[in-house]
C-alpha cells in the first residue's frame, strides 16, 4: 500500500509531465485504433457521405473529450468557476488560461487521428466518390445511364468487388484522383496545427507576459491550494475520527469498569494530539458549517492573521501593519549623519 501511495504522490507532484505523457499515449492510441480498424464503406449513394465524415469527425470528438475526462483539472476548473464569489474574487484570465491548457492537451489525439485519417484517403474516398469529375477523368458519354444510376455507379468505386461501371470511368483513377486530395488536405492540416501550436506556444507570452506569468502563478496557486487542503481534510478527519472512536471505547470500558468494578485505562496521548488538530471542530455540524463556508466564501488571499469566523463567512477590519512606519524625521537625521 505504501508503494502505491509513493506513485499516487509523485503523479500528482509531476502532474504536467504525467498528463503530457497521458495526451501522448493517447495520440499513439488513437493511431493505433485507426490502424486496426475495419474500415468498409456501404457503397451506396445516401450514405457513403454520412460513413466517411463520420470516421472522420465523430472518433476525434470522443478523444477530445477523453482528453478533458482524463485531467485532473477539470473538476477544479468546475468548482472555480461555479463556486459562488465569496470573500474571494475569480479572475476569468486564470479561469481562461486553465481552459486553454486543457484544451491544447485534448487537442492531440484527434489531432492525430485526423491527420492519420486523411493521409491515409479512405474516408474521403467513401464520402465523395460521387463526386468525381466524370467528363474529365472517364466517359462522359456513356450511353443509357440517368444522373441517380451514374451515381449509385460511383458508390461503389471504394468497393472493387461490386464494381461495374469501368466502362464509365476506370476505379484506380477514381481512387487515385480522390487519395490526393485527401493527402493534400492531411498534410495542409498536419502544417496548419503545427503553426497553430509555434503561435500558441511561442508568440502568446511575448505579447502578453505579465497576463501570461499571472495567469499560470494563479492557475498553480488553485492547484496546490486544492492539494493542500485535501491532504489537511485527510489529517483533520484521521484526528475527528480517532477521538470519536477513543470516546467510544473510553464510554464502553468505563461501563464495564461498573460493571466488573476495573478500573478504565488511561487514555494514549495521542489521542490528545489528535483532538489539538481539530480546531475547533466538536461535531459532525460545525464541519459542515466549515466546509460549506470554505466552498461559498474563501478566505481572501490576504497575508495577514485571519479573522474571526462568523456564520458561513469571514468578517473583521484589516489587521494593522507587522512594523510600525519610522518617523520622517528619525529618516531624515539618520540620512543626515550618513
Amino acid at each position: 500500500m505504501d508503494k502505491f501511495r509513493m506513485i499516487f504522490q509523485f503523479l500528482q507532484s509531476n502532474q504536467e509531465s504525467f498528463m503530457n505523457g497521458i495526451c501522448g499515449i493517447m495520440a499513439l492510441t488513437s493511431a493505433q485504433m485507426y490502424a486496426a480498424f475495419d474500415f468498409n464503406c456501404p457503397c451506396l449513394p445516401h450514405y457513403n457521405l454520412a460513413y466517411g465524415l463520420g470516421i472522420l469527425l465523430v472518433p476525434p470528438f470522443i478523444l477530445f473529450l477523453l482528453g478533458f475526462v482524463l485531467n485532473n483539472n477539470v473538476s477544479m476548473l468546475a468548482e472555480e468557476w461555479r463556486r459562488p464569489q465569496g470573500q474571494r474574487g475569480k479572475d476569468p484570465a486564470v479561469l481562461r488560461y486553465m481552459f486553454c491548457s486543457m484544451a491544447q492537451r485534448a487537442m492531440i489525439a484527434p489531432g492525430v487521428w485526423v491527420s492519420v485519417t486523411l493521409l491515409d484517403g479512405k474516408c474521403i474516398t467513401c464520402a465523395f466518390c460521387t463526386l468525381v469529375p466524370v467528363e474529365t477523368l472517364g466517359n462522359a458519354s456513356h450511353p443509357g445511364l440517368s444522373q441517380g444510376e451514374m451515381k449509385r455507379v460511383l458508390a461503389r468505386i471504394p468497393c472493387k468487388e461490386i464494381y461495374d461501371g469501368q466502362e464509365l470511368i476506370a476505379n484506380e483513377v477514381a481512387i487515385r484522383y480522390l487519395r490526393c486530395i485527401s493527402q493534400a488536405l492531411g498534410w495542409c492540416f498536419v502544417l496548419l496545427m503545427t503553426m497553430l501550436a509555434f503561435l500558441v506556444r511561442s508568440l502568446r507570452p511575448c505579447f502578453t507576459q505579465a497576463a501570461f506569468l499571472k495567469s499560470r502563478y494563479w492557475s498553480h496557486y488553485i492547484d496546490i491550494e486544492r492539494k493542500l487542503f485535501d491532504e489537511t481534510c485527510a489529517e483533520h478527519a484521521r484526528s475527528f475520527a480517532k477521538v470519536c472512536i477513543q470516546q467510544f471505547f473510553e464510554g464502553m470500558s468505563t461501563d464495564l469498569a461498573a460493571t466488573h468494578c476495573h478500573p478504565p485505562r488511561k487514555a494514549p496521548a495521542d489521542v490528545g494530539e489528535a483532538a489539538e488538530k481539530l480546531l475547533g471542530i466538536i461535531d459532525q455540524g460545525t464541519m459542515n458549517m466549515a466546509l460549506k463556508s470554505w466552498h461559498r466564501c474563501k478566505p481572501p488571499l490576504h497575508l495577514h492573521p485571519p479573522a474571526l469566523p462568523s456564520g458561513n463567512g469571514w468578517v473583521g477590519e484589516e489587521q494593522p501593519p507587522m512594523h510600525s512606519p519610522v518617523p520622517q524625521r528619525e529618516m531624515a537625521a539618520y540620512y543626515s549623519q550618513v
